[in-house]
């Protein structure tokens, strides 16, 4: 009870809200944090054993922002950082808060140490960029790209844009085009208006400017109509945009 001492006494969560309940739900949490730094730091002590370590690259990465279901308390932990840690803001959502997380990478002689980027990537961009720095090609198919260039401190191609779409929460889509965000949410109620964020300025998504720059939001619904395509199980369509809807 490492946590719970340091912690202190807490309110337990009673598993009303999803997940398992629990007497000491922030020193809980703490621990498991603190488990899986323990279990990295196994893995790059046995990779230093094998004598593999100097020819391994470790990517450490998260797949969504905090969770809004019981059990976690995100503000204690300040999980959501700059972003507004409230339900429709975080994971499952389209809102950074939901889909931006930090990635960390290490190679020892290869990957500068203390570096940063502020290259844009996505999840779709990991396999291309291992079968990059294995000498392999990705098949030409895939909407990734390599950020192998990055790692190595090199010229980096960067995406024209990046595209999510997600049909649960009412059905979503975003799109990244350089420092403007599209969003469209509630799409399972008809809703086509695209909200429009500039990320540089306004990273928390806390001032829509579509109206005063509608030249930028028709290219991101051009482009939301150009990257969607529809899903082969019916349960994954967003009818408003589903193409095979449209034709009919």
């Amino acid at each position: 009870m490492k946590y719970h001492k340091i912690i202190g006494e807490e309110e337990p969560y009673l598993g009303d809200k999803g997940y398992f309940p629990h007497k000491y739900p922030k020193a809980a949490y703490a621990g498991m944090i603190n488990y899986l730094d323990d279990q990295v730091g196994e893995l790059i002590a046995t990779l230093k054993a094998e004598g593999i370590y100097e020819n391994t690259i470790i990517i450490f990465t998260s797949d969504n922002g905090p969770t809004y279901a019981g059990g976690v308390d995100a503000d204690y932990f300040n999980s959501a950082g700059i972003f507004p840690n409230a339900y429709g803001r975080t994971k499952g959502f389209t809102y950074e808060g939901g889909i931006r997380v930090p990635m960390i990478a290490s190679w020892p002689g290869k990957i500068k140490p203390g570096s940063t980027s502020e290259h844009i990537s996505a999840f779709y961009d990991i396999m291309p960029t291992l079968a990059d720095l294995g000498g392999l090609s990705a098949p030409s198919s895939i909407d990734g790209l390599s950020f192998a260039s990055t790692l190595l401190g090199e010229a980096q191609p960067a995406h024209e844009y990046l595209y999510w779409e997600f049909p649960e929460y009412k059905g979503q889509q975003a799109v990244r085009m350089g420092d403007y965000k599209g969003i469209r949410k509630n799409m399972f109620e008809g809703n086509l208006v695209i909200e429009l964020y500039n990320l540089k300025n306004d990273p928390a998504e806390t001032t829509d400017i579509s109206k005063s720059m509608p030249e930028i939001t028709e290219e991101i619904a051009a482009i939301m109509k150009i990257a969607h395509e529809d899903a082969e199980l019916p349960n994954f369509r967003i009818p408003v945009i589903n193409k095979s809807i449209e034709k009919d």
